[in-house]
């Protein structure tokens, strides 16, 4: 694929990383190393990532202790930020059968702990944390406090599993940077998308992220109306990165729009991806 020549910075805040090496990931079917998403991030004009594990590339009961040191080890002298997934006891359903679960649900040895969040939040291999509750489940409330007081932006894989009224109900009291992955909606569920970005007007520690996004009424809408809670995102490797950056760049708003979104907007709450930072 020909490399874009756009003239933007751009920084992207939601990829992901195999852990395992060429073989292992060549057997799981798309070819994810840390050469090949570099390459690729590169010909979209992406000088910055942040990555995380896949979901699922941790075996069941294990946790994603070494996953997350994996990907923190991939990263060093690579334009890669690593955030550190984690999960959690509590089912994040809305079921009367899940709260109940929930009120009795604890940590097993696997879970992200408190502890387990305090030792990321001050290595300096990690910049943030990642959430995928629809297969992951929701750290308990122990947990997130923990993760509250480190004040690291936590990227939610949110969507029909979990929909952004799930998350306020659950996440967006709590004083640190959310960012929902492709603005709640995943996959391609408008309804969401809007309910998303009808919550950016009451709660202002939360971002929407361009993962997956396609409707361009609504990344127009998005960039217009809340120009500072944009931040792109690929969703490397599933979508080249160039899609992604296409789509931003075809959108009828501003060059200083799309500024924010592509750069600005990321490096604010993560602040490695700012220029100069290394």
């Amino acid at each position: 694929m020909l490399e874009l020549n756009h003239g933007f910075r751009v920084v992207d805040l939601h990829a992901r990383l195999e852990p395992g090496d060429e073989e292992e990931v060549a057997t799981r079917g798309r070819e994810t190393t840390p050469e090949a998403l570099e390459r690729e991030l590169h010909q979209a004009g992406v000088v910055r990532a942040v990555v995380s594990p896949s979901p699922g590339c941790a075996p069941a009961g294990e946790g994603y202790l070494q996953a997350n040191n994996a990907v923190a080890r991939l990263s060093v002298d690579r334009p890669f930020l690593a955030f550190a997934r984690v999960d959690g006891p509590r089912d994040p359903s809305s079921r009367a059968s899940a709260r109940l679960r929930n009120l009795t649900a604890s940590r097993e040895r696997h879970h992200a702990s408190p502890e387990d969040i305090e030792q990321y939040a001050y290595d300096d291999r990690f910049h943030g944390f990642t959430l995928a509750p629809a297969e992951d489940g929701l750290p308990d409330e122990e947990t997130l406090d923990r993760l509250e007081d480190v004040g690291l932006p936590l990227v939610v894989n949110g969507g029909q599993s979990f929909p952004p009224s799930a998350a306020a109900e659950t996440l967006l009291d709590r004083d640190l940077p959310i960012v929902l992955g492709g603005f709640g909606g995943y996959p391609l569920d408008r309804d969401l998308m809007m309910d998303a970005m009808d919550l950016l007007g009451q709660y202002d520690q939360l971002y929407l992220d361009t993962r997956s996004v396609r409707f361009r009424d609504v990344l127009e809408r998005a960039l217009l109306e809340h120009p500072d809670r944009v931040l792109f995102g690929s969703g490397a490797p599933e979508i080249h990165p160039s899609v992604g950056v296409m789509e931003i760049l075809t959108l009828d708003v501003s060059e200083d729009a799309m500024r924010r979104a592509f750069s600005a907007n990321p490096s604010r709450i993560v602040p490695g991806l700012a220029p100069g930072e290394t």
